[in-house]
């Protein structure tokens, strides 16, 4: 058994769960925060099979884009009465963090 954990862009989460789920995964969603930007997240949670570790991997490389955003930095230290306007730098966001963990086992609780 393995558990997937997988921080997403919020903008990708919508596809990449409907994908997860037609192929059969049962997916929890926690609303996240990254926090370089501080712009919304959303970590999934999958638990499958050791053979359904490549499939669900191979979902979230085709539902998880990289993006280019102009953020702007904290500006820097100055003296005191100057002033250095910060210039946006680009970066790269999106994409998908995955963590692949191994399970002892998984039991879903019903009342």
């Amino acid at each position: 058994m393995k558990l997937v954990i997988a921080v997403v862009q919020r903008q990708d989460a919508g596809e990449l769960l409907e994908a997860l789920t037609s192929h059969g995964h049962r997916v929890t969603r926690i609303s996240s925060e990254g926090g370089f930007l501080r712009e919304g997240n959303v970590t999934l949670l999958i638990a499958i099979q050791d053979h359904e570790t490549d499939p669900v991997l191979k979902d979230i490389r085709e539902h998880c884009y990289t993006r280019t955003r102009y953020v702007s930095p904290l500006p820097p230290v100055a003296e005191s009465g100057e002033f250095y306007p910060p210039a946006p730098i680009e970066v790269q966001v999106g994409g998908a963090t995955v963590f692949v963990l191994k399970a002892a086992g998984i039991e879903r609780l019903l009342a």
